[in-house]
């Protein structure tokens, strides 16, 4: 009885570290864990670079919009939003 169970207690143990080398074979979470440190690494790394790449994208559109309302204040008739000239209708 003793023998029975003890065996049968090995057994489920065997079982049981077999499905866990198969888990840790199947998914892998130490190398995702290694992935997701590089990946979290090289992005820390990069990150003075991609700032600055998205200063420069900020600043053109901002000066392509300071453009595109100078234009539209030249061409439109309403003379007080070109600035400096004085509305002549009043």
């Amino acid at each position: 009885m003793l023998r029975d169970t003890l065996v049968m207690n090995i057994k489920r143990i065997i079982d049981f570290l077999i499905y866990s080398r198969n888990f840790l074979i199947r998914k892998s979470p130490i190398k995702a864990l290694i992935n997701s440190i590089v990946e979290g690494l090289k992005d820390f790394l990069t990150m003075k670079k991609k700032l600055k790449m998205a200063q420069y994208r900020l600043n053109y559109h901002r000066h392509q919009f300071q453009k595109m309302e100078q234009l539209i204040a030249e061409n439109n008739q309403h003379s007080f939003l070109k600035g400096n000239n004085l509305n002549e209708t009043r």
